[in-house]
């Protein structure tokens, strides 16, 4: 179990920076991207994502991860084929030519400029991971001296939990995070919440607990949609158009399922 441990984290920390810079990248890149019109006469529509990063995107045809399967949704809505464009470490963003980019964060009035943002479609953000038998909390604020949680170095999370009294352990390698938080050596630990839930789905042995005690924490949670890159708002209104169809029919509760992910509702 520890080498599937190690090699899953690994990649889920890579999955983690992925997302962080991705957005970046693809704004950085202006050349290329397409209107409606340019998309349907062309007949499909692409996207970036990372080919290792599941649960969020894979090139293996067993399971893509719920990027690519929420883009097929959106493109197959749209009346379009989809071209999955692989943005990987040793691809520039000035050779990365796509149209989407999924789970871009959603922030009212900055759909303006190099990236257009359709209507949110989850909720997201970090979470906190609890061990086997450990009684969760509601609030991080409500963490006791005695529930050490872990950390990334580095993170965000790191800093709000400290701020808010918290005992905190710092990790370089989220692997060994989640390695001492299934031995019990830790109360818990801060983790994407897509991470944490697929970890759970592949080893529901560990008995871990995922507490949403972030919730309310702005730096810590957030709402993610489908950012076009350099569009025009037409496409951008036919997208929100099949996020609705995609949303009221339960498809994307289903697709997120699949990767045990719960699909929170904006």
């Amino acid at each position: 179990m520890k080498s599937n441990l190690i090699a899953f984290a690994s990649r889920a920390g890579l999955t983690f920076a992925f997302c962080g810079a991705t957005l970046a990248l693809f704004a950085a890149n202006q050349a290329g991207a397409r209107t409606l019109a340019e998309v349907r006469a062309l007949g499909s529509i692409s996207m970036c994502a990372s080919p290792e990063t599941l649960p969020y995107a894979s090139n293996q045809p067993e399971a893509p991860g719920f990027q690519i399967e929420l883009g097929r949704a959106i493109a197959e809505g749209l009346g379009l084929g989809l071209t999955t464009e692989w943005i990987v470490p040793r691809r520039r963003a000035n050779i990365v030519n796509c149209d989407m980019q999924l789970d871009s964060i959603y922030s009212p009035g900055r759909s303006k400029g190099a990236v257009l943002l359709s209507r949110p479609y989850q909720k997201s953000g970090v979470v906190l991971g609890i061990a086997r038998g450990a009684e969760p909390v509601a609030n991080f604020k409500d963490l006791t001296k005695e529930q050490k949680v872990g950390v990334m170095s580095s993170s965000v999370a790191r800093f709000v939990l400290g701020k808010s009294g918290a005992i905190t352990s710092p990790y370089a390698f989220e692997n060994d995070m989640l390695e001492d938080l299934t031995q019990g050596k830790l109360y818990g630990a801060a983790l994407s919440s897509a991470t944490l839930s697929y970890y759970i789905l592949q080893h529901p042995e560990t008995s871990l607990q995922l507490a949403h005690a972030f919730d309310g924490e702005p730096d810590l949670a957030w709402e993610v949609a489908v950012g076009l890159r350099k569009s025009d708002t037409a496409l951008v209104d036919e997208v929100n158009k099949v996020l609705e169809r995609l949303l009221a029919d339960g498809s994307i509760t289903r697709i997120y399922a699949k990767y045990g992910v719960e699909h929170r509702a904006p």
